[in-house]
């Protein structure tokens, strides 16, 4: 049996929605902490669960064939919203990520088609499917909420 790795530190942000934890990576600036506190206010304005995991930096751990996210220790429980600096928000300890929604520069777009190969990516050794995504679009939180409705339906 091969020992498991120590954790891998990633610039990303983790947040768990019902029972489907997400990665969301993307380039400083790319709206990762916006978006991050826009889906969880979503799922609880519908009364489903919602937490952040981790904001700006997160450990991915490979357990089991799943990937596990969980919050830098020394800025667990804070997320950062511009203009009104580091927050301290409820937040869960680790979530089993599900998907991975790649962001792009805030002046790019998504291809309308991904191409082979992009829809899925590897992380730690655990093949997840993924998504690309402009944070700043309208209607991203409508296709984010779909994209996770069919991979939970899958």
């Amino acid at each position: 049996m091969t020992p498991p790795q120590a954790p891998a530190f990633l610039h990303a942000n983790a947040v768990v929605l019902g029972e489907f934890g997400l990665l969301l990576r993307g380039p400083p600036g790319a709206g990762k902490s916006t978006l991050t506190l826009e889906l969880v206010d979503r799922w609880r304005a519908r009364g489903a669960f919602a937490a952040l995991v981790g904001d700006d930096r997160v450990a991915l751990e490979a357990r089991h064939g799943r990937l596990i996210a969980r919050p830098h220790p020394s800025i667990r429980g804070m997320i950062e919203a511009r203009g009104l600096g580091v927050l301290r928000v409820d937040h869960e300890p680790a979530c089993v990520v599900r998907a991975v929604i790649d962001l792009l520069a805030l002046k790019e777009a998504p291809k309308r088609h991904p191409e082979e190969g992009e829809s899925r990516i590897e992380l730690s050794g655990v093949t997840l499917p993924r998504i690309f995504e402009n944070a700043a679009r309208v209607g991203v939180l409508t296709r984010i909420g779909s994209y996770i409705q069919t991979l939970a339906t899958n």
